[in-house]
């Protein structure tokens, strides 16, 4: 085990300084920054003047070189619109998109656990076609567009969910709070994780089902079935069991891309996560905290698939993390 973290722990290192540099290099074509910053009754003179002082004339190898030694310290830049550490600013907003995430990864396991097992079991059944059916739908909707039918249908039409905001938090410590310990927090959440959750559900409960499909055809079931074991027994214990490693393959990654998703969520529902400030540091062409958004849902990722990893080795035995 120790030998697998410290191999994964140099992969993510590798992995990371690939994402700093392709992060650090769009940031040219992203636009001028002084642009936003000074306005255009400025000179061209004091322009580049203000580019040689902010260091943006530098070959970029100087840049990145600077980036990377400031990076390894923690700073990952100053925010040209805040004028603050970009970093500070992102985990300022970080607990409102992992709020977002955590609600749509419950709704997932909740609904697809269950659909999918029974649809596995009965596949001919017509409320299994009916949730094929749906699944199917539901992976072509586009995002932006289940919520904007959600907000007209519980919003508009019947009053019975907030359509924007994070509504009322609570102060855990200074710089951090969670709409998870509050009624109000917890009503605004209901919407924008059922939008984020229908992007995975469909897809959960279809790999479910298929999974466990192919379980109950192997010959250690059929074995299970002669010796007169209890139905539950072999559906729940036998075979939902071994169909759980290929789901926590995807889910590790599916998790990690919800972070990249909430984008579109947040903007809709205006709500105040990473998402909704990187759309915003892109029209302000806040090039510090557009690299510090991509290093730090590279990180989520890198941090993600390690958890996984170790997941298997609980889930199946039979994994061996330090082998060759």
């Amino acid at each position: 085990m120790f030998a697998f973290l410290i191999r994964r722990l140099f992969q993510a290192l590798v992995v990371m300084f690939v994402i700093s540099i392709i992060s650090f290099s769009i940031q040219d074509n992203l636009g001028d920054p002084l642009r936003e910053m000074l306005g255009q009754s400025v000179s061209e003179e004091q322009r580049q003047a203000m580019r040689d002082e902010m260091g943006l004339n530098d070959p970029f190898l100087t840049q990145y070189g600077r980036f990377l030694g400031k990076a390894v310290q923690g700073d990952l830049g100053t925010s040209y619109f805040f004028k603050e550490p970009a970093l500070d600013v992102i985990l300022k907003k970080l607990p409102a998109t992992l709020e977002l995430v955590f609600g749509a990864t419950l709704i997932i396991i909740v609904f697809s656990v269950p659909l999918g097992i029974y649809s596995a079991i009965n596949p001919q059944s017509i409320f299994s076609k009916i949730i094929m059916g749906v699944s199917t739908i539901g992976i072509s909707v586009p995002v932006f567009l289940t919520a904007i039918g959600l907000i007209y249908v519980f919003a508009i039409e019947l009053g019975w969910m907030p359509a924007f905001g994070r509504g009322e938090t609570f102060q855990i410590t200074e710089n951090l709070d969670t709409a998870l310990l509050t009624a109000d927090g917890l009503h605004h959440l209901i919407l924008p994780s059922f939008t984020l959750a229908s992007i995975m559900l469909p897809l959960f409960i279809r790999l479910i089902r298929s999974e466990m499909m192919e379980v109950l055809q192997s010959e250690y079931i059929k074995f299970a079935w002669a010796k007169g074991i209890s139905p539950w027994r072999v559906y729940f214990l036998h075979a939902f069991k071994n169909t759980m490693l290929p789901v926590i393959t995807v889910g590790g990654v599916q998790i990690g891309t919800m972070v990249a998703y909430t984008i579109l969520t947040e903007t809709v529902f205006q709500w105040p996560g990473m998402g909704f400030l990187f759309l915003e540091a892109v029209n302000r062409v806040d090039t510090p905290l557009i690299v510090a958004y991509l290093i730090v849902v590279g990180a989520i990722f890198v941090v993600t698939n390690t958890l996984v990893d170790l997941i298997y080795g609980f889930v199946n035995p039979t994994v061996k993390l330090t082998g060759k």
